[in-house]
């Protein structure tokens, strides 16, 4: 089965992050479940870039370069945006922010440990989903 580009949504992870060992790890990952990823670091490059309408957002809440909270709030309120599926990871010790995080609209909140182990999985599911779509 061939996979052909349509102008429908944009089969690609879009990743908010600034720490090079998950960067290699979503990079691997996605080339893997065969989508591409484009990295950004700042509000503004995650709302154009979201606009692109990708598979997925991934979105390390623990990052300083942007408030991760307010993104995901300004992602669920656009109604041009709220229906793509957010990924946010953060540090196991943090219930509170793996709370607001969920409470703001992530749709899936992990433990790093846990994001990395299931990494291959979520990536592929979205790449299924989004392969199927209109």
């Amino acid at each position: 089965m061939s996979i052909s580009k349509s102008s429908g949504p944009t089969r690609k992870v879009l990743a908010v992050l600034e720490d090079l060992f998950f960067t290699v790890k979503i990079n691997e990952a996605a080339k893997r479940a065969g989508l591409p990823v484009q990295f950004v670091k700042s509000e503004r490059d995650a709302l154009d870039a979201a606009a692109e309408q990708p598979s997925v957002v991934v979105i390390d809440l623990n990052c300083t370069c942007l408030d991760p909270l307010q993104l995901i709030r300004l992602l669920k309120a656009k109604p041009e945006l709220n229906k793509i599926s957010l990924v946010g990871y953060v540090s196991h010790v943090q219930g509170e922010r793996k709370q607001q995080a969920q409470e703001a609209g992530c749709d899936m909140v992990l433990a790093r440990s846990a994001f990395s182990q299931n990494l291959p999985r979520i990536l592929q599911r979205h790449s299924e989903a989004r392969s199927g779509a209109i």
